[in-house]
């Protein structure tokens, strides 16, 4: 038996397995048994013969087990699930064999073949797929390719299968990570769709699945995919609105390099359409995106974009059918946009205009020049448009113009574009906008060569343009100046005076700065000459202006290499040798004659100023290269040898005040080995200086040191000058000051001081000092520390707190809390230094406090000196206590006992004046927390809650303070208010974050002291005369004044506090005439700011449903009562307007 009759018995119910072997051994690529081939030797009949015995077997398998049951196999249990399960597995397996077959037949049907059977089986293996569970993928895979291979054939019913495995195509897109072969398959069956009835109801999934492709960016970007959406523009014309607005809707999220591809999809689906899908396209997509480009709003999100779109089209001028499109889709909008009253719009249009220029109809060309005209007319009146954006956007298109267009436009309307361009609008005052953009779009024109002489000529009118008041104007004028010099249009020194790039290089910020020295870099360092020309061009400079070399060195390494920057450097050391050998000392001068032969060195000696500027700028490049020569160790050895060989002699030969500075930089980028005379005694004039000495005259030294790594000998200074200033223990006030004074000869604690601040406010010198052990660093902390101590003393004593000794005194021990921040934060892990911090707190409350008193309420016992002193320590400390907390150094514990010390403060009988130190403290601790930590401030008992309610505590109370002291000493309590505003507002800004406990109830405690306040003065009328409503912050009580003018400052702020006024009368806090009128009064302040109109409104309708209870009882209350009524009515009316 053949083989072909073999597999033809085979076919049947009863030789099924036989059947599955056979499948089997197709299957396996190691066997010669191939079905394509079996089938395609049989005869017709034979074939005839195996596609109706298949149709037979798949009847019979399908009755056994229907497709519906095959998704309920796996929920049956016991012995039943067994037998289904092999059934089952037995079923599908036929199922997929006949599959098999009837797709190898197809490959092979010939003209002719009667196919009635192999139509039959397909139509029950579509029913198959239509139940198949979601499990069976491999057999929905062979089924769609079943589907799709006889949709290629165009047999009959085709229709049906053609849209099942596009269906199943679509889904499998969304739902595979590698999509190209679908899209591919996509492709191949998009012409499916053309049998498709996009308005039936049956067709609904598919049309969702098609605009689901216009979200897929896989989709968008592959070749097939691009090919498939544009084909979906000409399948129905109402799918082309619905596409649109999917687009639309998707437009904010796409990327740029997407957009791109979407662009290109519009464009490709206009070109391939006609008659009614061209129209359609046209009118509801690329007019509509027209239409939005001109009327969106730059702040869209989506305008740009949009923007993007119509340009596309608006490049592909020069087309018949572009042009064509163009002049048709923009005549009913674009004209009137040009001239309607927003200026937005005209801004826009503008942009879109002189893109499109010209717009003409290409089917009339006799009238072409007399449009053209017509537009250029239109450019000239945009560029004296009223809003300085429609100017800026009419100068970059007719830039754009006049670049394209150079050779087409007659010279008389060139020269007219430019003068207006160049001569005028540089000059408009009143927008650096549009005079910035005067030099970015001259730079288009530049590149058209045929504009350079034109420009030549006119360019030079710009040069006061470099002065402009505006950065980015001189910026643009500078980008200019390098387009000139990069397409040589001109000289940019006819253009713009080397003096004045100079001068303006000299002051100008580092952004307008690295613009000149890339314009003149090649005029001072022409890297192609030798380096005797560079130092020959950087004296030059120097003598010129030495603040511009000092800036033109500093950014030279951005343009060259580092090597080039060290023989810089070289060749001006041999210039300055020069000056040695004029004073006769030719020792360690080993270079040659010929090396320094090109330099005059009388002229040089004259003038020591161009000495000091050829070091300064030897430093500067130095420091350029600093990290190249590092990596470098022999490079940097030669470069060290060469200047320490000759850095002594600098010293002896400039003696010069300004030499003096560059020469001890220099010094520091050496070991102290190379420079040994000058490193012996740097300690030495340290220690020499005199207290009160600028830092610039110790700055230099103190960087020395801590570059040779000598910073624990400049600490060790410290400390034993700290040590030493200090009185002994066990003697008297008087004798120990007395002692101190004679010490303190030799000892100078304020210079230490000094030096420490300028150690620890400079990054590079702090690390050298953290770097240090933590011995001596912990050891000049305890003696910082026992300043306090001298202090002690002499809040026991009658000495004026303004005397030297005790402000050196407050600054050590101020300098004590900053410098246990840095140990802090320095420190691995624990908290000693905040443990620190917070026995000095104990220190203030226990020892100074006390001090806190009025003097004459104590007999004396306290003197005002003492006062003054016991302040300014509770305020320093305070201070630095703030900072510690704002560089996020403090923890839970140590921000408890700071409020803690703020709350003993406030108790204290005159603690009212450290509230200006107190309020900073207040805002970092709420700063510290978050206002989303929901969990924590809804438990009353959590550490969070616990200290923001301290918090606003601590603000009542400085709230009550102020009116305690307004009440007992206006003019002091005036004083204490103003001091306090500051500290007022910066808390309330960060209180105003918070909606909810502890700290929104700030807001209620202003707002019930400025009620209070007011109804207080209102209750205290006795004439009619007196009910004014005030108008300005001036009309009211001084505490509520102040206030008003901290919360009127911040809209946020001013917001937050109406939300609190809305709170509190919805509460029913305020009842009576006079604290309604109260409210009012403090609404009619707000109001007379002309703004916050809706908070104000709400508050005021508010007030309006209570006063009307009081109506009755006004009438009856006598004359101020009444008054006081109808004042509240009419400033209710005022606010609601009406």
């Amino acid at each position: 038996m053949s083989k072909r009759e073999a597999f033809l018995a085979a076919v049947c119910k009863e030789n099924a397995e036989d059947f599955l072997r056979f499948i089997q051994l197709h299957n396996d690529k190691t066997e010669p048994f191939d079905v394509e081939e079996v089938v395609q030797e049989m005869p017709r009949d034979q074939r005839k013969s195996l596609w109706s015995r298949l149709a037979a077997l798949l009847e019979d398998v399908l009755s056994k087990l229907p497709p519906e049951r095959w998704g309920e196999k796996r929920d049956e249990g016991g012995q039943d699930m067994e037998v289904d399960s092999v059934d089952s597995e037995h079923v599908m397996a036929v199922v997929d064999g006949v599959t098999l077959v009837a797709a190898q037949s197809l490959q092979v049907l010939q003209d002719g073949d009667t196919y009635t059977a192999l139509l039959g089986i397909a139509n029950v293996l579509h029913d198959v797929l239509v139940l198949l569970p979601i499990s069976e993928e491999p057999l929905q895979s062979a089924l769609h390719g079943l589907f799709e291979l006889w949709w290629k054939k165009g047999l009959k019913e085709k229709e049906r299968f053609g849209r099942t495995a596009l269906y199943i195509s679509l889904q499998k897109c969304f739902t595979v990570k590698r999509v190209g072969v679908e899209i591919q398959r996509i492709w191949n069956l998009h012409e499916v769709l053309l049998t498709v009835d996009y308005d039936s109801d049956e067709n609904k999934e598919i049309t969702d699945l098609l605009l689901q492709c216009f979200y897929r960016p896989d989709f968008i970007r592959n070749d097939d995919g691009k090919r498939f959406l544009v084909f979906l523009f000409s399948w129905n014309l109402n799918f082309i609105l619905v596409i649109h607005g999917t687009i639309k809707n998707q437009l904010e999220f796409f990327s740029k390099k997407v957009l791109l591809h979407i662009m290109e999809i519009y464009f490709r689906a206009w070109k391939k359409a006609s008659g009614d899908f061209l129209e359609k396209i046209e009118h509801a997509c690329v007019q509509d995106f027209m239409q939005n480009a001109i009327l969106l709003r730059r702040t869209s999100p989506v305008h740009s974009k949009v923007r993007q779109i119509v340009s596309y089209f608006n490049l592909r001028k020069g087309c018949h059918h572009v042009d064509k499109m163009l002049y048709t889709l923009y005549k009913p909008i674009l004209w009137i946009a040009l001239n309607a009253s927003n200026s937005e719009v005209r801004a826009n249009a503008t942009l879109i205009f002189t893109e499109a220029f010209p717009i003409h109809d290409p089917d009339d060309p006799k009238n072409m020049d007399t449009v053209v005209q017509k537009q250029l007319d239109i450019a000239m009146n945009l560029l004296d448009d009223p809003h300085p954006a429609v100017r800026s956007n009419a100068i970059l298109g007719v830039c754009k113009i006049l670049a394209k267009c150079w050779e087409l436009f007659p010279p008389v309307i060139i020269t007219d574009f430019l003068k207006k361009i160049v001569l005028e609008l540089p000059n408009d005052t009143s927008s650096a906008d549009v005079r910035c953009s005067v030099f970015k779009c001259l730079t288009i024109v530049l590149d058209n060569a045929l504009s350079h002489p034109l420009l030549e000529k006119l360019l030079p009118n710009l040069k006061h343009s470099l002065h402009d008041t505006s950065e980015k104007v001189r910026s643009a004028f500078l980008d200019m100046l390098i387009k000139v010099k990069a397409v040589r249009a001109a000289k940019f020194w006819d253009v713009c005076h080397m003096d004045h790039l100079l001068a303006r290089l000299a002051v100008d910020t580092p952004s307008v700065s690295k613009r000149i020295v890339n314009l003149l870099f090649k005029s001072f360092f022409p890297v192609n000459e030798s380096d005797k020309e560079w130092c020959c061009r950087c004296m030059t400079l120097a003598q010129m202006n030495p603040m511009a070399a000092r800036k033109f060195y500093l950014h030279a390494f951005r343009h060259t290499a580092p090597t080039n920057i060290i023989k810089l450097m070289l060749a001006i050391r041999r210039v300055l040798n020069t000056c040695l050998q004029a004073n006769g000392d030719v020792s360690a001068m080993n270079d040659s004659n010929k090396e320094n032969s090109t330099i005059e060195q009388p002229e040089l000696l004259k003038d020591m100023a161009v000495v000091s500027s050829l070091l300064e700028i030897v430093v500067i490049l130095w420091k350029s290269v600093e990290k190249t020569l590092k990596q470098n160790e022999e490079a940097q050895k030669f470069t060290t040898a060469k200047f320490g060989s000759v850095l002594g002699k600098y010293f002896c030969a400039f003696e010069d005040v300004r030499c003096i500075a560059p020469l001890i930089q220099l010094a520091s980028f050496m070991p102290p080995a190379a420079v040994p005379k000058f490193s012996c005694g740097v300690l030495s004039k340290l220690r020499r200086m005199e207290t009160g000495t600028e830092p610039k005259h110790y700055s230099q030294l103190l960087d020395c040191m801590c570059r040779w790594g000598q910073t624990g000998d400049i600490l060790e200074l410290i400390t034993d000058w700290l040590s030493e200033a200090q009185p002994k223990e066990g003697e008297k006030a008087g004798s120990s000051r007395r002692v101190r004074i004679q010490e303190t000869v030799e000892a100078k604690p304020d210079l230490a001081l000094a030096y420490l601040d300028y150690l620890l406010t400079q990054s590079q010198t702090r690390e050298k000092v953290l770097g240090l052990g933590q011995r001596p660093l912990m050891h000049l902390h305890c003696v910082l520390g026992n300043w306090k101590l001298v202090l002690y003393t002499h809040l026991e004593s009658s000495e004026n707190p303004d005397s030297a000794s005790v402000q050196t005194a407050m600054k050590a021990f101020t300098c004590c809390g900053r410098f246990g921040a840095h140990l802090q934060h320095n420190s691995e892990g624990g908290r000693d230094y905040l443990l620190s911090l917070e026995l000095d707190a104990s220190w203030i409350s226990e020892r100074v406090l006390p001090f806190m008193v009025k003097p004459t309420e104590t007999e004396g016992e306290v003197s005002d000196s003492s006062l003054s002193l016991a302040v300014q320590i509770t305020e320093g400390f305070l201070t630095v206590c703030r900072d510690v907390i704002l560089v996020g150094l403090s923890d839970e514990e140590f921000r408890g006992q700071i409020l803690h010390l703020c709350s003993l403060i406030l108790v204290s009988e005159s603690g009212y004046l450290c509230t200006p130190a107190i309020l900073p403290i207040l805002k970092e601790v709420a700063d510290s927390y978050v206002p989303e930590d929901v969990e924590a401030l809804h438990n009353p008992e959590h550490p969070t809650t616990v200290i923001l309610s301290v918090v606003a505590n601590i603000f009542q109370k400085i709230i009550e303070l102020l009116t305690r002291r307004l009440k007992k000493d206006p003019e002091e309590g005036q004083q204490l208010c103003q001091s306090a505003v500051a500290g007022l507002s910066d808390f309330l800004q960060t209180a105003q974050t918070w909606d909810r406990a502890p700290l929104n109830g700030v807001f209620s405690t202003l707002f019930a002291v400025i009620v209070v306040e007011k109804t207080h003065k209102l209750h205290k009328i006795s004439h009619p005369e007196e009910v004014i409503v005030p108008e300005t912050l001036d009309d009211m009580p001084p505490l509520p004044s102040t206030l008003l003018s901290v919360i009127l400052k911040s809209p946020s702020v001013t917001k937050a506090f109406l939300a609190e006024i809305n709170s509190s009368l919805d509460s029913d806090a305020v009842e009576s005439l006079t604290e309604l009128a109260a409210v009012l009064h403090i609404l009619a302040v707000i109001n007379h700011t002309g703004k916050f109109k809706a908070g104000l409104k709400s508050a005021a309708v508010c007030v309006q449903r209570r006063l009307g209870r009081h109506a009755v009882v006004a009438v009856d209350g006598g004359d101020i009562q009444r008054l006081i009524y109808e004042s509240s009515v009419k400033t209710i009316n005022n606010i609601l307007d009406l």
